[in-house]
């Protein structure tokens, strides 16, 4: 049996990282420390990396409250990453060393959020089989709402009479590299409106990981008479667009803002990539399904992708124990 070493990730360790992420089967640039930690005053950082001898096998970003370690808080996605030379064995082993580093050091608990299939570079469930070992309990199960592009994409009549009305009103869409009109004018007053929230990231921030991400995350308008109406910032990674944020005025349905946007991400900006990912239409952790958003989504042609959430407590390392025979 191998042996597998786990330590705290260090700011020395930033290279490696880095690198190591760049070359994972599972990854996405989210777990680029520098998207990491451009919000790190707000976590606790947690992360760990997991050595066979001196090299670097997976890492693990995450984030600690109290005695519970959780997959990053600050990110959509997590779990453990690792590369396509690491065997489901392995993995296996490499959870059970990371579960009894956490139980030696006091933590009782660790929350995962999987990372959806469609992010795979390749295919990459070796951690979902680990967690079913570990008697992983369920705790929260969103559904994304996802277009696979390499397939004829099936949009609804209605999603068409928007397209046709945003022609209409001779609307235009243009990639902008700065968030400032999107974030004032339509994302920050709606989302204050509607759900008293803020965006997630602020402008700065936003602002700050484009220049470090400039071709990963992109900014589309759509104007009306050269007014702002709606917008999408929207995240790349090698086989996805996820769209990040969606807002439009009050006038969306009558102008067709939305969907006239959409469309053309869909069938013209981002045709070549494999999947274009809404995102999720829940709320209160998985358990309510916002029906119109769902709706709207799968008139696009989307349909469901599940991301999974799993809480497992450490002492369990010990089921991992006589599991490969």
């Amino acid at each position: 049996m191998k042996n597998y070493t786990v330590k705290r990730y260090q700011e020395s360790d930033y290279s490696n990282w880095n690198t190591f992420i760049s070359q994972a089967k599972n990854a996405t640039f989210l777990f680029h420390r520098d998207f990491m930690d451009y919000h790190k005053d707000r976590f606790e950082d947690y992360s760990l990396v997991v050595y066979e001898d001196e090299k670097v096998v997976a890492v693990l970003p995450a984030s600690r409250v109290e005695n519970v370690v959780y997959s990053h808080q600050g990110l959509t996605y997590g779990g453990l990453v690792y590369g396509e030379k690491l065997k489901l064995a392995s993995v296996i082993l490499v959870f059970k060393a990371v579960l009894f580093y956490l139980n030696e050091n006091k933590i009782s608990k660790i929350q995962v959020k999987t990372l959806p299939s469609i992010y795979h570079n390749k295919p990459a469930e070796e951690l979902n089989y680990a967690l079913f070992l570990a008697e992983a309990q369920l705790i929260r199960r969103e559904t994304l709402s996802v277009i696979d592009l390499s397939k004829p994409i099936l949009i609804a009549n209605g999603r068409k009479e928007g397209v046709k009305k945003g022609m209409v009103n001779n609307l235009e869409i243009r990639e902008v590299d700065q968030f400032d009109d999107f974030w004032n004018t339509i994302l920050i007053p709606n989302l204050e409106k509607k759900y008293q929230a803020k965006p997630v990231h602020s402008l700065e921030e936003i602002t700050d990981l484009k220049r470090k991400f400039s071709k990963n995350i992109s900014q589309f308008n759509v104007y009306y008479k050269d007014q702002i109406v709606a917008g999408a910032t929207l995240f790349e990674s090698e086989n996805v667009i996820h769209s990040q944020y969606i807002s439009a005025d009050k006038n969306k349905s009558a102008t067709g803002s939305l969907d006239f946007l959409y469309h053309h991400l869909i069938t013209e900006i981002f045709k070549e990539k494999r999947f274009f990912d809404f995102g999720t239409s829940n709320l209160n952790q998985g358990r309510i399904l916002n029906k119109g958003l769902s709706f709207w989504k799968e008139s696009f042609g989307a349909s469901t992708v599940l991301q999974d959430f799993y809480e497992v407590e450490t002492i369990n390392y010990s089921k991992l124990e006589n599991v490969i025979k």
